[in-house]
């Protein structure tokens, strides 16, 4: 293979825009946002090749909906066409904080992306924080209006199956086969606080009637298996309902199986600072190749676990880490 000689020149401008956060327009800062969207394009192309119709929703980050971040800027259509669903925390209650309604200023703001993403076949799925009654009324029933599929959390934790609403926003018997028939959600990450056992857990879920879960791999450390999906994919009322299944991809979490000890002395590269906000979890490189490589692309990754579990999709999660760079 013929070699071939870079300019040092180049090399040195290469280094310097990569660092500096500037695009092959000038344009400060944007490069990250592109990093990230070239990141869920290449989940979203590799896990719909293996299992064609798996869904691919990304959690907050919604500038990445636009070209350069910016309102009134044209669709990045790279990106849209690479999802199928948006999720959006606190667009009406928890922005500031939880149980308090969000600025009007900043709601208008999520909004637009919201709609933009709604404008191009992306199905938009809310998370508001509020455990007030009448505030989790509100919020089922303002993005209802929207047109956007809502939970309303009863605290940030996501530890249970919220008592109140005694049934369902929207309860139905229909099949759930896409994100577009689906009218609720559950969204519950961390089970062991109010379960004993993972099937405690699983059985508590399979009684409901959500038409979609939003759960992860693991109960503990104990990942759930096929038949655990399966069972969670029939709602008691006889319906199916779509299971995803979350995974940070912004962020290295030291409690995950792919965890190393070392990492606390020697850490790779690509692995910078801990979350002040969350404990365990690590600021990553995440346009890293040795990073990437451990979320999917190969029989190892964390992405193959969840699709031989049997989940119907994932739920892209920490997809904002591009604000700390820029």
């Amino acid at each position: 293979m013929k070699k071939h000689i870079i300019p040092a020149f180049i090399v040195l401008m290469s280094f310097f825009m990569i660092n500096c956060g500037t695009d092959d327009n000038g344009s400060t800062n944007t490069i990250y946002k592109q990093y990230m969207r070239s990141f869920v394009r290449d989940i979203s192309v590799w896990a719909k090749t293996i299992h064609p119709g798996f869904t691919i929703l990304p959690q907050n980050g919604h500038e990445l909906g636009t070209i350069s971040g910016n309102e009134d800027d044209d669709p990045a259509m790279d990106y849209i066409s690479a999802i199928d669903g948006a999720g959006q925390e606190d667009l009406f209650y928890g922005y500031v904080d939880d149980d308090v309604i969000t600025p009007e200023s900043d709601t208008n703001y999520l909004l637009y992306f919201l709609n933009l993403y709604e404008d191009n076949g992306v199905e938009v799925l809310v998370t508001d924080y509020c455990g007030t009654h009448s505030y989790m009324d509100n919020s089922y029933s303002w993005n209802e209006l929207n047109g956007f599929i809502s939970f309303a959390a009863d605290h940030r934790d996501l530890d249970n199956i919220p008592v109140y609403p005694a049934v369902p926003y929207n309860v139905n018997a229909s099949n759930i086969i896409t994100l577009a028939d689906a009218r609720n959600f559950l969204y519950l990450l961390d089970p062991t606080v109010n379960y004993d056992t993972k099937e405690e857990f699983v059985t508590a879920l399979a009684g409901t009637n959500y038409d979609l879960f939003i759960i992860d791999l693991f109960f503990d450390e104990d990942p759930l298996t096929p038949a655990d999906i399966s069972a969670l994919q029939t709602k008691a009322n006889g319906g199916t309902r779509l299971v995803l299944c979350y995974m940070s991809i912004g962020e290295a979490e030291d409690y995950r199986y792919y965890w190393q000890l070392s990492w606390y002395i020697n850490p790779p590269d690509w692995l910078l600072d801990e979350n002040p906000e969350w404990e365990g979890n690590y600021k990553v490189k995440y346009w890293n190749p040795e990073w990437q490589a451990l979320i999917f692309g190969n029989d190892t990754s964390y992405l193959k676990m969840i699709l031989d579990a049997g989940f119907d999709g994932v739920y892209l999660d920490i997809i904002e880490a591009f604000e700390y760079f820029e």
